[in-house]
């Protein structure tokens, strides 16, 4: 529980709406709870008394119409603001989300694909509806029954008690033993909802290679055996649900049966009239609606809590890349050097050693080496994606650690082997290289990837919609737009990391063949395990942690 103090900065944010919708809530009880209870009054009243026209049947039953009437209204305006409210919460958790983890780059690393999944989807739905069917219904809940007690304090005092230490058992005792029951039930269902996206991502991914292996079987068994758990926690979670239930519906009857006892002692004893009695009785049958949804609200609590000590172990990861403290100018030039730089990414199995290189401005280099040797960790250091154990990696003779990096990746593009294509115009998907470029320097470098033919002949030109993964192209164009995404930029230096990924022989060794002319007197390095023509400046090769001209 003490996870979710964490974010209460976030629900600050929203308070004047979280508020708003509270006391909505608050209001739509007490006037359910009112129109019950006078229309018991009312309806007793009314059969029992004798002076038939002589009594008042307008007043009650104006009562009774302006109560339904704020209950509908105030229901539905509570709805409105909660909603909006956990829709404003959502977007500032997601914000939130993205921003630590974009510090924890290279991600892959530090989190499974299904447990980053789970802690996208899962956890911050279950974190951003925390009020809404938790935090607020309790709270809620509380209100309703301290106004509950004060009311019955002056007008059955003998029942006051009753009903404050039932209620409180039900909205305190209750509560806090079933999210303490339901922590270990809860943290076994999250653990096996990740193993069942990860199950299934995983056959989604690679189904042509799992059928033509006959590895099908093997898939469907793991998620068979993923989805087993999680319907064991979920059943687990399931049964404390009902026994707690069962023990609040208990509490309520023995309030309502105490309320009854009290109310006809008061009855025989003159001290309180048949009517009202039926009134209130039927008055604390209504406020037992707050009732129904404490269980609920009680688990979807303890669901929030181990979603947020999942989403803060996020936040508090150890950050591999802080900025430095004191930012100086990166030089402007295009010139790079490797000074005995080693590196590895557990800090003990060492990938690069003493690496030492230097390219110069303009300079169209290529980097070859067997998979695994260290040239992608070449790109990432480069970017300060990752950090170099000893030495020092310089641009322009300046040490990139004391640059701020978003001015050192201004200034160095790095399209990597997975570069994506987005789910978005082409035009959108140029941009992100730069977001001021106009159509005219678009179509330039189009032209330039030699794409712009292709373009022009589609009917939407730039606003085309490209499919996921840019489906909608050929391999060989995808990556290319990848390519002028990033020649798009503005930076001096780019990197290439296998830029043929995906693509066949005779397409990749055209596409590196030009890479040359495209490079316009920028530094470019392109890191490669395919042959490579005799148009690049110089080829180097990783073999062994080492790097040596070729």
């Amino acid at each position: 529980m003490r996870s979710l103090l964490y974010f209460l900065p976030l629900l600050q944010r929203l308070r004047g709406p979280l508020v708003l919708s509270l006391t909505l809530s608050i209001v739509t009880l007490a006037a359910g709870i009112g129109l019950l209870g006078l229309s018991g009054w009312f309806l007793t009243a009314a059969a029992l008394s004798t002076a038939g026209s002589a009594f008042n049947l307008f007043g009650p039953s104006a009562g009774v119409r302006g109560l339904s009437f704020v209950r509908i209204m105030s229901r539905y305006g509570e709805k409105l603001a909660g909603h909006d409210a956990t829709l404003k919460l959502l977007s500032n958790l997601r914000t939130w989300l993205f921003r630590h983890l974009f510090q924890l780059v290279p991600v892959d690393r530090r989190f499974g694909r299904g447990d980053l999944v789970s802690r996208l989807t899962a956890d911050l739905e279950a974190l951003d509806i925390m009020f809404l069917v938790a935090l607020g219904p309790m709270l809620a809940a509380v209100a309703t029954g301290t106004g509950m007690t004060v009311m019955l304090s002056f007008m059955l005092p003998p029942a006051a008690g009753f009903y404050a230490t039932g209620f409180a058992i039900a909205v305190v005792a209750v509560p806090i033993a079933l999210v303490a029951a339901s922590r270990r039930a809860g943290a076994k269902a999250v653990a096996a909802s990740a193993q069942l996206r990860l199950a299934v991502m995983d056959g989604l991914d690679g189904h042509r290679d799992l059928l033509l292996f006959g590895a099908v079987d093997e898939v469907i068994s793991r998620s068979a055996d993923a989805g087993t758990q999680l319907a064991a926690a979920k059943l687990e979670l399931g049964n404390f649900g009902v026994i707690a239930s069962a023990v609040v519906q208990l509490l309520a009857g023995a309030i309502l049966v105490a309320t009854l006892l009290c109310g006809l002692a008061a009855l025989e004893a003159g001290r309180m009239e048949g009517p009202l009695l039926v009134g209130l009785l039927l008055a604390v049958l209504a406020s037992f609606e707050v009732f129904a949804v404490l269980v609920r609200s009680a688990t979807r609590l303890a669901g929030a809590a181990a979603a947020a000590e999942r989403l803060e172990a996020v936040a508090k990861a150890p950050v591999e890349i802080c900025e430095p403290a004191k930012a100086v100018p990166l030089p402007m030039g295009g010139d790079v050097a490797f000074d005995r730089v080693t590196f590895g990414y557990d800090g003990r199995n060492t990938l690069l050693k003493d690496v030492n290189l230097a390219i110069r401005s303009g300079e169209c280099v290529a980097i070859r080496g067997a998979s695994g040797s260290g040239k992608s960790s070449l790109a990432k250091l480069l970017v300060r994606l990752v950090a170099p154990q000893r030495g020092f990696v310089r641009v322009n003779g300046c040490d990139i650690g004391s640059v701020a990096t978003a001015e050192l990746r201004e200034r160095i593009a790095l399209m990597t082997q997975d570069a994506p294509v987005f789910h978005d115009s082409i035009r959108a998907n140029l941009l992100i290289g730069r977001p001021n470029a106009i159509d005219t320097e678009l179509w330039q470098v189009l032209k330039t990837v030699r794409l712009s033919e292709v373009v022009a002949a589609l009917p939407g030109r730039l606003d085309t919609i490209l499919s996921e993964a840019g489906q909608s192209f050929s391999a060989g164009q995808a990556r290319r737009i990848c390519l002028a995404r990033t020649l798009l930029s503005p930076a001096s230096i780019i990197v290439l990391d296998e830029p043929t990924s995906g693509l066949d022989a005779e397409t990749g060794g055209g596409f590196l063949s030009e890479l040359p002319d495209v490079a316009a007197g920028r530094t470019m390095i392109v890191i490669t395990h395919a042959d490579l023509p005799a148009s690049f400046s110089r080829i180097l090769t990783v073999k062994a942690g080492v790097v040596s001209e070729r």
